[in-house]
């Protein structure tokens, strides 16, 4: 079969012939129609993520949209390596695979799955979100946190704020406060600690870096009468660390807690992303997509944009 093969971490892939996958018990092939160029996928072939695996060569590639040797049409995610999801064809666990919600486009699926199930989980199952409260999402203007923002809205937030630095669209997603981030610390934080005084229950974070910082430590200077903020750390696009005051947790009744691959069971990962398709339709979710033909992988590779996803289509 095609595919685009990693030969080595840090390399581009190369599209060109690649084993058959052949299912074992407990597994179904897949004949894979989109594949998402994830953070994770991205992570995962360069090697520097930490469930990164060092065996070579591999298809990348960890979810996307095919269909069943039966034909149904199904969203698919983590395939038995070395098989990725941005080949011909790739094989799953039973149990990895969702039926596809009719009108829901295979690109769309394939391009909200992955950052949808980031909201989601961090929402629902890591943050426990409740009808009527107010989230703050810090970094919502790549695609992951413009799905936040809707996502947030149909559980049922009354209020969402946005924080980034292009945050024209945001609005019409159904940001209800946008708050640019600014370089100079201390007029961040002084903008944060204005936000926290009105009311902020659940801080999703896909940024870490100062502006996490800045968030925690206004949250904390808000005064210990105000309402628990529960921050869930998702992603860290500002850096990998911060250098937080130990007081701002000693001070507060903020709760932290990350979410993703091993905080979160992935049979409840799984239920999200089930969660983010079936309702996708019905609540007009948006996401901005670039379909590019799996041929065409080693050109379109490297070409990030964060304000869109890159799809591979096998046709």
């Amino acid at each position: 079969m095609k595919a685009a093969i990693i030969q080595a971490a840090g390399q581009a892939p190369v599209y060109a012939d690649f084993a058959d996958p052949v299912p074992v018990e407990g597994e179904v092939r897949i004949h894979v129609a989109a594949a998402a160029l994830s953070h994770l996928a991205f992570g995962r072939a360069s090697g520097t993520h930490y469930s990164s695996e060092a065996r070579f060569p591999f298809v990348p590639g960890v979810d996307g949209v095919g269909r069943l040797e039966s034909g149904q049409r199904v969203y698919f995610m983590l395939p038995r390596a070395p098989f990725g999801s941005m080949a011909e064809y790739t094989v799953v666990p039973e149990g990895q695979y969702l039926p596809l919600p009719d009108g829901l486009d295979d690109v769309l699926a394939a391009a909200m799955a992955n950052p949808g199930m980031s909201s989601w989980a961090a929402l629902r199952e890591r943050a426990g979100l409740k009808q009527g409260e107010t989230v703050l999402i810090n970094g919502a203007t790549g695609i992951s946190g413009r799905l936040a923002i809707q996502i947030a809205k149909h559980l049922g937030a009354a209020k969402v704020i946005a924080t980034g630095r292009n945050l024209e669209a945001l609005s019409a997603l159904g940001a209800d406060i946008t708050v640019p981030l600014v370089e100079d610390e201390k007029a961040l934080e002084d903008r944060f600690r204005e936000v926290f005084t009105e009311r902020v229950d659940v801080v999703i974070d896909y940024l870490w870096g100062e502006s996490a910082r800045s968030l925690l430590i206004a949250a904390a200077k808000s005064g210990p009468e105000r309402v628990p903020v529960r921050f869930v750390q998702v992603g860290s696009m500002a850096g990998d660390e911060i250098a937080l005051p130990a007081a701002v947790l000693r001070s507060s009744s903020i709760l932290m807690m990350g979410s993703g691959l091993g905080s979160v069971p992935r049979e409840k990962l799984i239920a999200s992303i089930g969660d983010v398709l079936n309702a996708a339709v019905p609540s007009n979710f948006q996401v901005v997509a670039r379909k590019v033909a799996l041929a065409d992988i080693a050109q379109a590779w490297s070409a990030k944009d964060s304000s869109q996803r890159t799809v591979f289509v096998t046709a």
